[in-house]
């Protein structure tokens, strides 16, 4: 089946299967490396995305579910000569080891911000506990996101 949708403000037609993972989609057919197939069960955040507005864990949602909601990746958020403020954030505060959690927090973060610019340390905490990292970076992203917060009130 073709399936019509809008991935960061761009329409594209693919052709898959109606209960064919979003991530899937993202990556394979997309070429979108910013959502990581970590679990596959939803439980992890690496595959995180904005659908409609909403944070989305990309693997969990099939294809079929998406409708026309508008689709935001990492790749979405900026460029690497215009950064989005989280990802310049990241960077200046060393937020990510091995990276592969970055694409879900940032992710997160966005969801955050968009619905409270102005968020505590504890409500940063509250908005990132379920994106899983091994890492221990955990401090650092939540002053990466502190620190877009101040960035984007200016």
């Amino acid at each position: 089946m073709a399936y019509r949708i809008t991935v960061n403000g761009e329409s594209h037609e693919v052709a898959a299967a109606p209960e064919t993972p979003l991530l899937y989609v993202l990556r394979n057919d997309l070429g979108l490396n910013g959502p990581k197939f970590g679990c596959g069960l939803g439980q992890c955040g690496a595959c995180s995305a904005l659908v409609d507005g909403e944070l989305t864990r990309t693997c969990s949602i099939a294809l079929q579910d998406v409708g026309g909601a508008p689709i935001v990746t990492l790749e979405g958020l900026g460029t690497l000569h215009k950064p989005h403020p989280l990802q310049k954030a990241f960077v200046d505060e060393q937020a990510a080891q091995c990276g592969y959690c970055s694409n879900g927090m940032i992710m997160a973060a966005k969801a955050l911000l968009d619905r409270n610019p102005k968020p505590s340390d504890e409500e940063i905490k509250d908005a990132l506990a379920d994106q899983l990292c091994r890492c221990g970076t955990h401090n650092r992203v939540v002053s990466a996101v502190r620190r877009a917060a101040m960035e984007s009130a200016r």
